[in-house]
């Protein structure tokens, strides 16, 4: 990003950061929610070209400003938060950057590897702003979590597994592996602090046959020797959020549906041999107590909003920028491959055009 540029237009945000969200419907008008509780917003407008969305947000909220069509507000605004179909976001994204706005949008980023590496340079160039809103990076409990892996309280991390499962609800432009899987890759590469090399799926489609309404996908952290499993399902009888991460210490359990204790540290392992060992390779079990810290009940999608605004503001890049939200979609888009191929995917050959069939292994 062009620093200078940016310094520039904080300069200007200072004095009163003016944001549209372009989208009223779950998430944007949770944007709208949030914004209003940070004090350097200071006028929320939201697009929309369903009226009764705008009326419904506008008596929610009086201040908010509404409008069918994003160029007839676009200039007077510093910032949008993109909150619409995926299929949308590289062409919003592109037009906002294009007339010097700072861009959040909802994930994922973008559909193609194509279209997010553009949004991403387009950025760059323009200096401004670009954030993917990858909530879970901001979530208290994944916060600590990390933290305890960092610490080494977990010890060596063997693997991590997550589920996302539900019943529903059916998207119109994506499967589930685009609706469900950003959440938990923006967090495993978050926990990790790594991208995976490689990427295997697989994928079926039960209720519509050109979509896949269930899905898995194994990532290879091959620099830390760590793989994670995913699984993420429209077609459930339960809701699950769960992640579980395995240590040569302990194990931790993150799961979002748990208000009380939304993350446990188990003081479980297996080692190898040890006290009445018969032989070398003999595994021996610890089964100690299991802890539940206390975790803050700040509202991730605030903490999101706030760094946005805070990175507008200072000149500064976001927890979840535009790189990050890259990263997401190019494994999006192996793990794509990696069901119509069947076989795995290296990240080095995504978004490189035909040729890069022949590098697939």
């Amino acid at each position: 990003m062009n620093k200078d540029l940016v310094r520039d237009r904080r300069t200007q945000a200072r004095a009163e950061l003016r944001i549209g969200v372009i989208g009223g419907g779950y998430w944007g008008s949770k944007h709208v929610r949030v914004l209003h509780l940070i004090e350097e917003v200071k006028q929320v407008s939201v697009i929309d070209p369903v009226s009764d969305r705008l009326a419904e947000l506008q008596r929610a909220f009086p201040s908010v400003l509404g409008s069918p069509r994003l160029d007839a507000v676009l200039s007077d605004l510093d910032a949008v938060i993109i909150a619409t179909p995926p299929s949308t976001h590289r062409d919003l994204a592109l037009t906002a950057i294009e007339a010097g706005k700072h861009v959040l949008v909802e994930k994922p980023l973008a559909i193609t590897v194509a279209d997010a590496r553009t949004m991403v340079a387009a950025a760059n160039q323009a200096g401004v702003v670009l954030m993917s809103g990858h909530t879970f990076e901001y979530n208290p409990a994944v916060l600590q979590l990390r933290d305890y892996m960092a610490a080494g309280v977990l010890g060596d991390i063997h693997y991590v597994d997550s589920a996302r499962l539900n019943l529903g609800l059916y998207q119109r432009d994506v499967n589930v592996l685009w609706d469900l899987a950003p959440h938990d890759i923006s967090i495993c590469n978050f926990l990790l602090g790594e991208r995976p090399t490689r990427v295997s799926a697989w994928g079926s489609a039960h209720v519509n046959e050109l979509v896949e309404d269930v899905a898995s996908l194994r990532l290879d952290y091959e620099t830390i020797g760590v793989t994670a499993t995913l699984r993420v399902s429209w077609l459930a009888p339960i809701k699950v959020r769960q992640v579980t991460v395995v240590g040569s210490e302990k194990m931790a359990v993150y799961d979002d549906l748990d208000e009380n204790e939304r993350l446990k540290i188990y003081d479980r392992s297996v080692k190898v041999g040890g006290v009445g060992a018969v032989h070398p390779r003999q595994p021996s079990y610890v089964h100690g107590s299991i802890v539940s810290p206390f975790i803050e009940t700040t509202e991730p999608l605030l903490m999101e909003d706030r760094d946005f605004v805070e990175s507008v503001t200072e000149g500064r890049q976001p927890r979840a920028d535009g790189p990050k939200g890259l990263a997401v979609v190019e494994i999006l888009e192996a793990a794509e491959r990696s069901i119509l191929e069947q076989r795995s995917i290296h990240l080095d050959n995504v978004g490189t055009g035909d040729d890069a069939r022949a590098a697939i292994r």
